[in-house]
């Protein structure tokens, strides 16, 4: 059931999810998450700044309400489920360049001030890491 991957900084997508609150798959039959993954994988091939960060991917978050879900994680960092995105590579980029910013940071907290305007608003949970808590 659990497949080994990379153990650093990482955005996992859920590659089920829903493109919209009313629609499952686009015209093509396709998911919003397997869009989202391709948005995610073509916008980190364009710009090197993004190469330190992991695109992986998953079924289903159980975040199904809030569609089109990713998790931010990193080890020895809290942990961001973040949902409620279009599955386009304008959100992906977002997603992509807060991650950096994220990966940057000693804990995982990034002032509010460095967050890309398309990631305010989609925050869903924060998860501690392992064997922490967060104040």
């Amino acid at each position: 059931m659990l497949i080994p991957v990379e153990d650093g900084p990482a955005v996992v997508a859920c590659n089920t999810c829903r493109h919209s609150s009313t629609a499952k798959e686009d015209d093509a039959g396709v998911r919003g998450g397997a869009r989202m993954v391709e948005a995610l994988r073509a916008v980190q091939a364009r710009d090197e700044r993004y190469s330190g960060i992991a695109v992986q991917e998953m079924p289903c978050l159980f975040a199904c309400s809030e569609f089109c879900t990713v998790h931010l994680r990193a080890p020895g960092k809290v942990g961001y489920v973040l949902g409620r995105f279009t599955p386009d590579e304008e959100a992906a980029a977002a997603i992509l360049d807060y991650a950096v910013h994220y990966a940057q940071s000693e804990h995982g907290r990034v002032p509010f001030k460095d967050w890309p305007q398309g990631v305010k608003g989609h925050f869903i949970t924060r998860t501690p890491p392992p064997g922490f808590v967060a104040q």
